[in-house]
């Protein structure tokens, strides 16, 4: 069983001005006339706090009573499209981080972990491929992913240690490698134990043997 709680923070709808400004981009945008209403939650998921604090966060950090409606673990999205829109791993998280600092002010022996993703709600006739213009519209692919749906079992994170950066021995030293002639670029792979370089086109050279293949080509490494 999770031990991860699931909120859901929406303005109410005299101040849902962000739900507001989407639905007009997507009609005057998009141009998908069918859409009928947008909703626009905050979702949060947290790790690691005790009732007492999660019931004291629920309305003072998640949520401002007076403007947001609160919804606990799931809402009714009575049957409209929906999606959910992440951070991609790595990128900074500022609603989640600030939120943690402020659970941590309410109990500064808790550690809080706490995810954060806007839910959209999408209401009114809308076929596969409008669903999918929104989707684009909403979710920038530098920083952000769409999210799963499904509620993970934990929030916290491991990664792998890295693997040791290699250490070239016997490496010639010069920095001009850019000026460098033919041979000795050649040269330099022979001893480097380089394995994925590149052409000046882009091209993937995967391995020495072809690198050496392309001999009339100025080649750049990784």
């Amino acid at each position: 069983m999770s031990n991860v709680r699931r909120v859901y923070v929406e303005k109410k709808p005299a101040f849902a001005v962000k739900a507001k400004e989407l639905q007009a981009e997507i009609k005057g945008y998009l141009g998908i006339k069918t859409v009928t209403g947008v909703r626009v939650l905050i979702r949060y998921d947290i790790e690691n706090i005790s009732e007492d604090t999660y019931k004291k966060a629920l309305v003072t950090v998640f949520s401002v009573p007076p403007v947001d409606d609160i919804y606990e673990e799931s809402f009714d999205a009575k049957g409209a499209a929906s999606f959910s829109v992440e951070y991609l791993p790595g990128q900074f998280d500022q609603r989640a981080d600030s939120a943690e600092q402020c659970v941590k002010l309410l109990n500064e022996t808790e550690e809080p972990v706490i995810r954060s993703a806007t839910t959209y709600i999408i209401e009114g006739e809308v076929s596969e491929e409008q669903l999918e213009a929104i989707k684009k519209h909403c979710i920038n692919p530098v920083d952000s992913r769409e999210a799963d749906a499904e509620k993970p079992a934990t929030l916290v994170q491991e990664f792998e240690d890295p693997a040791d950066v290699i250490i070239f021995e016997n490496m010639p030293e010069r920095e001009d490698f850019i000026d460098m002639p033919q041979a000795e670029l050649k040269e330099l792979y022979e001893i480097s134990h380089m394995e994925n370089c590149y052409d000046i086109n882009g091209r993937l050279l995967p391995n020495k043997r072809q690198i050496l293949k392309e001999v009339e080509e100025d080649v750049v490494c990784n």
